[in-house]
């Protein structure tokens, strides 16, 4: 793909770019935006380095891709902005130490999320996207066929028999909001990108059952299959500094945000764009089966 109006440079081989020389703060052409979208759809996750942003201005660049969501289903936002979900890492915070793609407890996943750093820890804190196009092109064909006609349940619920061990009392209480409303959705392991019509693995933490399976049987299967999503080559590390924006598509990757960095603070505000219903590559469509998302996705809540 060639760009005229950015200046792109891939950071890994097979997933994330950087966009290089361009200020956020700035009101950008929609020829700007339109190559920004292209390069999302291309490298999956693109970075943006030394940006000025305030949390309206990471608004107003995150709704030229689409309408934006309020904060979390179940989370509450940022005090006077409904729509940006406050990430404040310290002593002994809830953290997201594990792979997943953002909400898709939820009917109709975000889009995309727009992270943005505030405060970065001197050493660690890294973030690792996956890229899980390809990792589904990576498996072998029969697993492939196998991947292809599965289905799985996602929820926000968890195993509290399993959650319940050695868990901070911070913790529990950040669960018991975060399960505060119980979500379950259908969706295709396999999902084909609206926009670049590549197959992708679609599954990640949330993913309780495949559906039709024992749960010793899901369990297998999914981990397996989440070994070739993160698979090193199939991944991007990206080192933060504060001013950072991070631009990653919710529809083909996985991340992983990185709890190695003990009691230091780590800042950063998420916002995300609402999405569309995933479909399979049998032309079906995701559903919901536990929980109304629609204050989550208004706009979107009678399409489809």
């Amino acid at each position: 793909m060639s760009y005229q109006h950015i200046e792109v440079k891939p950071v890994a081989g097979r997933i994330g770019a950087k966009i290089l020389n361009l200020d956020l703060s700035n009101h950008l052409s929609d020829e700007i935006i339109k190559e920004i979208r292209q390069a999302l759809v291309q490298y999956k996750v693109i970075f943006f380095r030394n940006q000025q942003l305030d949390a309206n201005g990471q608004v107003t660049f995150a709704r030229r891709f689409g309408e934006v969501t309020t904060a979390h289903p179940t989370v509450p936002s940022f005090t006077g902005h409904p729509e940006v979900l406050d990430l404040n890492y310290g002593k002994s915070a809830a953290r997201a130490n594990n792979w997943h793609t953002d909400v898709t407890f939820v009917d109709r996943p975000p889009l995309g999320s727009v992270l943005r750093a505030l405060v970065i820890p001197p050493a660690g804190g890294d973030t690792i996207w996956a890229n899980s196009v390809a990792a589904y092109q990576d498996l072998p064909t029969h697993l492939r066929h196998l991947a292809d006609e599965l289905w799985a349940v996602h929820s926000n619920a968890y195993d509290y028999a399993e959650a319940a061990v050695n868990l901070s009392e911070q913790l529990k209480a950040y669960r018991n909001v975060f399960t505060s409303t119980v979500y379950e959705s259908l969706h295709p392991v396999v999902r084909v990108h609206p926009e670049s019509q590549e197959r992708g693995l679609f599954i990640g933490g949330f993913v309780r059952q495949i559906r039709g399976l024992s749960t010793t049987e899901s369990d297998d299967i999914i981990r397996l299959l989440q070994s070739y999503v993160t698979r090193p080559e199939n991944t991007v590390r990206w080192r933060w500094q504060v001013g950072d924006v991070a631009f990653w598509d919710n529809r083909a990757t996985q991340h992983y945000a990185l709890a190695d960095y003990g009691d230091q603070p780590r800042h950063v505000q998420r916002v995300t764009i609402a999405g569309d219903l995933p479909v399979g590559i049998n032309g079906k469509h995701s559903e919901a089966i536990k929980g109304d998302s629609s204050a989550y996705t208004p706009q979107l809540a009678a399409v489809g």
